[in-house]
């Protein structure tokens, strides 16, 4: 038989399609698994790492099929988002033409690679009747108090024009085209997921085994609880005349209480409304207030990577223990975002305090007695445990002790409370774009913001715009805005914001496990929901870890708290695939080390590509391209077809009736070979990940094969090699299967015999005082004697004239004998 990878391609996708054999069954009586990869932006064109992260989960569907189970493994289209209008700029061309082209070409690139997808089920996420859905979720968390709209300071990419969430800031730039983002005051529409820091955090500890460490840790980080004491810092009688009345005082939060004797400034966030109200009222000179404004204009996540930057207010708090006066800063190292924007500055014992009170020649005051004793002239902040010092009636205290001694006196005399806070901040989850879910409210004069009635959604674009890059289409689309208030029938303006597209992947998996005959009716069917969920298993980059997988894990609490899902949480093992490279760099058109997929399968065939992808390395691992390995792929895939021939019609049919006891020593070899390949295929696909010592074991099984003539060993050995390299090479092995065997589906798991793994004789190395001197070849059922006599025979020649002082048997493993001399 003739490897001819196009023929045999083209003829199993047809079949595949055509019978419908990816469909999951409608059956919730039968043991599930639901499996999926991250879906793809509609680019244009798939690359190696799709063709990896695709090739990874179609092998895990296909093994589960193979063992019984009903398999949901879905593909969609994460459609909307900003390099669709970014394209229509640059074509002059629809947002609308230009995705759904895309997804009719890229749809035919991964059938080309013969992915067991569901047909039934793909949807793109800027369909309308998933729009629809997804705006009943944003009403219903706008009725529970879950979504709210506010002004605030956003991160704004100009280029872009649309505000970004801080995970969406890349080391200060746009994550999408990299230009630095500005900081704007502006309204928008956020998701309390606050509310669920606490919930999301804990059960991270569900996760773990389940998901990589390194996911789980930057998740912990991004939450960042932290407890401590909040109290309120009263501004002095010369301030108080400086300020409005409004401004009498501010809360700070510090997890330092034990630290708050050595405390010897305050600080603000450049955003604070107290530094807002100096600014804009000229309360300083025209040099600190420019220095002010330039540090507003940086983002939070630029400013912890600069030099420490400062301006005195020129005003005092009053230290609420002591009644000293504390003088006011405003420094780029405190963030608005955490803790009111307040920090209580002790820097003999923190390290950013520290480098700010040295340029700015502030006082520090040691309060934490360690084992180096009094701090003469401090290079660096002290952070280590010890006894206060310096702390009235506190002195002497270990400082963790310290901690809830001083929040207990903050509390008993109402000064202060404990506190717990987090770094993670709302989500914003509104932008200023054309092409994305409109966000379902109005705006009426009399009524204020009205969300839209349940009935009259889904509220869908308009495809009358122009895409020109300079500010919302939608703003100056006035017969689309021209809509009536839901609430009380007058005119009113239509929400002219859309969706960020991390709300559309955010639950798009909840919408693959409805059934599709229920899509009109339903957006998440609790039923389907029930028996599909949680994913059993999930692939995509590590690079979604916290914006992605955070994201999705908090839309699937909050759908589960609104009635949709039992799930609370949505992904049960996952894997986190590492990038294709060439080079040593990423693949990427800019360094000219793009390898094209279709090129690929066109000189070597969708399976050659898979084999490739699956064995050049273990799948959380960095994978190098390499030519020659992907030509090595393709002989062994032609070669492993043409060892068919030695399967006979008569031994297709036969091989289950082997007697092993009668077989040669090479015969049972090969056989072992192949159950070892087996049974290493469930360790694999349920523990390790490692396609690649799948394939290499089923390498050595075909080699062990080709060592033996036994008809009935070959023909049984090559249908168990054709089964487990079904979900890797499977157009080859379905045309294998149907020429050699009458079987096309593979549905019927193949139990290993534990017959094979029972070996005749065992070998074992016999050393003379440590050292290898030969080897002996005995019955498993040898006693140590036995095993003794014979190791001293082999071993005569070493052993002449010598006294055997120690005779050291490991069963199974050596046999050591120690002699004199």
């Amino acid at each position: 038989m003739e490897y001819n990878p196009k023929e045999i391609e083209k003829k199993w996708q047809t079949f595949w399609s055509e019978n419908k054999s990816f469909e999951p069954l409608d059956d919730k009586q039968k043991d599930k698994k639901y499996i999926l990869s991250m879906f793809p932006y509609p680019s244009g064109r798939i690359h190696m790492g799709h063709v990896r992260n695709y090739c990874l989960g179609d092998a895990f569907a296909r093994y589960y099929r193979k063992a019984g189970f009903n398999v949901l493994h879905p593909i969609g289209w994460d459609s909307f988002g900003m390099p669709a209008e970014n394209a229509a700029i640059k074509h002059k061309s629809h947002p609308k033409k230009w995705t759904y082209e895309n997804i009719d070409y890229m749809r035919e690139e991964l059938r080309s690679l013969g992915l067991s997808f569901s047909e039934e089920r793909e949807f793109a996420t800027s369909d309308e009747l998933y729009t629809k859905w997804e705006q009943e979720f944003i009403i219903k968390m706008y009725e529970s108090g879950l979504l709210y709209r506010k002004s605030t300071t956003v991160n704004w990419c100009e280029p872009c024009h649309t505000v970004l969430a801080n995970e969406q800031v890349e080391e200060g730039c746009c994550w999408r085209c990299g230009t630095p983002v500005e900081q704007k005051q502006m309204p928008g529409y956020y998701i309390e997921i606050t509310k669920y820091a606490q919930e999301l955090l804990d059960d991270l500890k569900l996760l773990e085994g389940s998901w990589p460490s390194q996911v789980l840790t930057m998740q912990e980080n991004w939450i960042g609880r932290s407890e401590g004491l909040e109290f309120t810092l009263e501004l002095s009688e010369n301030s108080l005349f400086k300020l409005d009345k409004n401004f009498s005082s501010f809360d700070v939060f510090t997890t330092r209480p034990d630290t708050i004797y050595g405390m010897s400034y305050s600080a603000l966030a450049p955003e604070h409304p107290i530094v807002k109200y100096i600014v804009d009222n000229k309360l300083l000179p025209e040099d600190k207030i420019s220095a002010i404004k330039s540090m507003q204009k940086v983002s939070e996540r630029d400013r912890a990577t600069q030099d420490k930057e400062g301006v005195s207010l020129e005003i005092d708090v009053i230290h609420p223990l002591t009644g000293e006066l504390i003088p006011v800063w405003v420094a780029n190292f405190v963030l608005a975002s955490y803790g009111g924007g307040a920090v209580m500055a002790v820097p003999a014992h923190d390290q950013r305090d520290f480098e700010f009170a040295k340029k700015y020649n502030l006082p520090i005051k040691q309060v934490i007695l360690g084992k180096e004793g009094i701090l003469e002239n401090q290079t660096e902040a002290y952070t280590q445990e010890g006894e206060l010092i310096n702390s009235e009636s506190f002195s002497s205290l270990k400082n963790n002790k310290a901690k809830k001694a001083i929040i207990y006196h903050f509390e008993q005399n109402s000064l202060g409370k404990k506190q717990v806070n987090f770094k993670l901040r709302d989500w914003g989850v509104s932008r200023q774009r054309y092409w994305g879910a409109p966000v379902p409210f109005v705006h009426c004069d009399d009524c204020g913001l009205v969300p839209e009635k349940i009935e009259n959604l889904p509220i869908s674009l308009p495809d009358d715009i122009e895409i020109t890059g300079h500010g919302n289409p939608l703003d100056t689309h006035e017969s689309w805005k021209k809509c009536t208030c839901p609430k009380c029938g007058k005119e009113a303006t239509r929400e002219t914001d859309t969706l960020d597209t991390f709300v559309q992947s955010s639950w798009y998996f909840l919408r693959y496990a409805t059934d599709p005959k229920k899509w009109q009716t339903e957006g998440i069917s609790k039923e389907d929901s029930d028996y599909w969920m949680n994913v059993d298993q999930y692939i995509g980059g590590i690079e979604h870890a916290i914006l992605h997988l955070l994201y999705a894990r908090f839309f699937t609490k909050v759908l589960n708290d609104l009635g949709y899902t039992q799930s609370r949480e949505p992904f049960k093992q996952l894997l986190t695939q590492g990038m294709v490279l060439k080079d040593g760099a990423k693949m990427s058109k800019s360094k000219g080390n793009v390898v094209d997929p279709d090129l690929i399968m066109d000189k070597y065939g969708a399976d050659t590509a898979r084999l490739f992808i699956l064995f050049a390395a273990p799948p959380t691992k960095e994978l190098e391209w390499n030519d020659s390995a992907v030509d090595g792929a393709f002989k062994f895939i032609k070669k492993f077809v043409q060892r068919s021939a030695y399967v006979t019609k008569e031994s297709a049919q036969n091989f289950k009736n082997i007697e092993h006891s009668s077989l040669s020593k090479d015969e049972k070899d090969a056989r072992r070979k192949v159950y070892e390949a087996l049974k290493r295929a469930d360790d694999v696909f349920n523990k390790t990940y490692t396609f690649n010592t799948l394939i290499a074991g089923a390498m050595e099984a075909l080699n062990a094969l080709q060592a033996q003539d036994n008809e009935l060993v070959w023909a049984e050995g090559y249908y168990i090699l054709t089964n487990i390299l079904e979900p890797i090479i499977p157009h080859t092995c379905w045309e294998l299967s149907d020429k050699l065997f009458n079987r096309i589906n593979f549905d019927t798991k193949i139990e290993v015999k534990e017959e094979v793994f029972e070996l005749d004789s065992i070998i074992i190395a016999v050393t003379i005082n440590g050292k290898k001197r030969c080897e002996i070849e005995v019955s498993p059922s040898a006693t140590k004697d036995e095993v003794l006599n014979q190791a001293k025979q082999a071993a005569t020649k070493w052993l002449e004239g010598k006294e055997i002082i120690k005779e050291i048997v490991v069963p199974n493993k050596l046999v050591n004998l120690v002699i004199k001399g």
